[in-house]
């Protein structure tokens, strides 16, 4: 019995995409259901569709045209949107990794895989596009000095809405205020 890749991709248990210049060009079952959308609502689309704000989808393309290795791969835990069915417009925590397959030119063609985190993860709190960023790097382990680098803004700026979010969560501390995010 010969393997037929194209079953294999589209009965993965995990949501894949094959994107080319930010548009969406396939994608699996498992991708439509943690996005709750039909085909027709996906393939030809920009990814901004996916995301909640278009400002949040610009800053994460550039982001990772930044920070992909020298095979092309990147990976992080973001919030992202869903866009149909019956909780279209819900934001949910998403681990995504992928690949570019052209790391010279991270946009031009990748792949790339969705695992929805939202049943060990929730988002609590009226979180702005700036704070959902945040809060996934502080998810990752960074810096104040690490984030600003990598938002392209000082430590300082990401002392205040660290701050915030310490608010918002009723956290005392940076630890607490991860474990919260992770609890969500």
């Amino acid at each position: 019995m010969t393997l037929d890749y194209r079953i294999a991709f589209h009965q993965a248990p995990v949501g894949l995409m094959l994107s080319e210049r930010r548009l969406i060009r396939d994608c699996n079952e498992q991708a439509l259901a943690i996005f709750g959308a039909t085909r027709e609502q996906l393939i030809g689309q920009s990814f901004a569709l996916l995301y909640p704000s278009p400002d949040e989808f610009e800053r994460m393309g550039e982001r990772i045209a930044a920070s992909l290795d020298a095979r092309g791969y990147y990976a992080d835990d973001r919030v992202m949107k869903r866009v149909g069915g019956a909780s279209v417009g819900e934001l949910f925590w998403c681990h995504v990794a992928g690949r570019a397959l052209r790391p010279e030119e991270p946009h031009a063609q990748g792949i790339w895989s969705f695992e929805d985190l939202s049943a060990r993860r929730r988002i609590t709190g009226d979180l702005t596009p700036r704070e959902r960023e945040i809060a996934a790097l502080l998810i990752e382990g960074l810096t104040s000095k690490l984030i600003g680098k990598r938002l392209d803004i000082s430590p300082r700026t990401v002392d205040v809405y660290r701050a915030r979010l310490m608010k918002k969560y009723q956290a005392a501390t940076t630890p607490e205020l991860v474990h919260k995010l992770l609890q969500g």
